[in-house]
């Protein structure tokens, strides 16, 4: 079953964070994952959420996300965007229709 990483960002160090953005894809697509939406324009419908940023990633399965999340080749990645920007980042599986 498909798994989905959620993130919003709020980017305080835009330009430490373009390194951020050009180490994460090779090491998404080394755990076979895609990105489904990549800090485009967010519209908001209902309610008050009104990220500045939002990522979507899609990985084969929940695991294979967190062995990404957990892996050396995202570690520098991350510790940049850890560094550079706050974050509010979640992990949920898929659905597969029946």
């Amino acid at each position: 079953m498909p798994a989905y990483v959620i993130v919003q960002v709020k980017v305080n160090e835009p330009i430490e964070y373009e390194v951020y953005k050009s180490l994460t894809p090779a090491s998404i697509h080394a755990y076979g994952g895609r990105f489904i939406v990549r800090g485009a324009a967010v519209e908001t419908l209902e309610g008050s959420w009104a990220p500045g940023r939002l990522v979507v990633l899609e990985f084969p399965d929940k695991a294979t996300a967190q062995a990404w999340w957990d892996s050396e080749e995202y570690a520098t990645a991350k510790a940049i965007r850890q560094r550079t920007a706050e974050t509010e980042m979640i992990l949920v599986e898929g659905f597969v229709p029946v």
